[in-house]
């Protein structure tokens, strides 16, 4: 059962949140607050899985709130506001919903998160691989299964705290280490990294749109501080 806290100063938009919270089984009544320093202070005391934030409130926004937290929830970002969509990722949000936010978008990011926790479960850890330029796979060990993991199956990955999603063909692998870390496993020849949080692999790049990277149905967003070295790294993909 996920415990949910939902965060926004506009009584309606709460209970349009807690409508839609109570029509799944697995969530446990949500702890709902207008006032950011009741809410700050619930959190510094309690435990949650999924943190539902809003981001312009009057006495803190929803950035400030995040930076107040030393080990927050899972979070997802509600907001009006889409300019504030690439900010969030670089504080390792889960996922961004902007309002007015309807059911089924919301049974998305609620089923995302739901899918991540499922996967911590799961343990996975990366084993020691030799790596080099001609290699095209690791190995990641699950309990007592090992999977083969070939790089070719890689779209990107995405850093969350400690962990790391990693996005291929079939589905999602979490792993248990930093974006950092990742580096060190996946080879430059074929990864590069586009901002803080994500990693992507080069020839799944389909174009370059604005702030963003497009990689089939996703869209990666890029860095302040590495857009200025893509078209070094990316000379083939954009014909320079």
């Amino acid at each position: 059962m996920l415990k949910i806290v939902v965060v926004d100063d506009e009584p309606l938009a709460l209970e349009i949140l807690d409508g839609y919270l109570k029509r799944f089984n697995n969530v446990h009544p949500a702890s709902l607050f207008t006032n950011t320093r009741s809410a700050l202070q619930f959190l510094q005391n309690n435990q949650a899985d999924i943190l539902l934030l809003d981001i312009e409130m009057p006495e803190m926004t929803g950035i400030e709130f995040l930076k107040e937290l030393q080990d927050p929830p899972l979070t997802i970002f509600t907001t009006a506001y889409r300019d504030y969509a690439f900010e969030g990722y670089e504080m390792g949000v889960i996922d961004f919903l902007l309002k007015p936010i309807s059911f089924n978008r919301f049974k998305q990011a609620i089923e995302k998160i739901t899918e991540l926790l499922a996967l911590k479960a799961h343990n996975v850890n990366i084993e020691d691989n030799p790596i080099s330029e001609e290699t095209d796979f690791i190995f990641v060990k699950s309990g007592v299964q090992r999977i083969k993991l070939y790089f070719d199956d890689v779209t990107h990955i995405q850093g969350l705290k400690d962990y790391a999603i990693i996005y291929t063909h079939s589905g999602k692998i979490l792993l248990k280490g930093s974006i950092k870390a990742m580096l060190d496993i996946f080879p430059d020849n074929r990864f590069i990294r586009v901002h803080k949080s994500f990693i992507v692999s080069i020839k799944k790049i389909t174009r370059l749109a604005r702030n963003r990277i497009v990689l089939d149905d996703h869209q990666i967003p890029i860095g302040r501080s590495f857009k200025d070295n893509l078209p070094l790294n990316l000379p083939k993909i954009f014909g320079s």
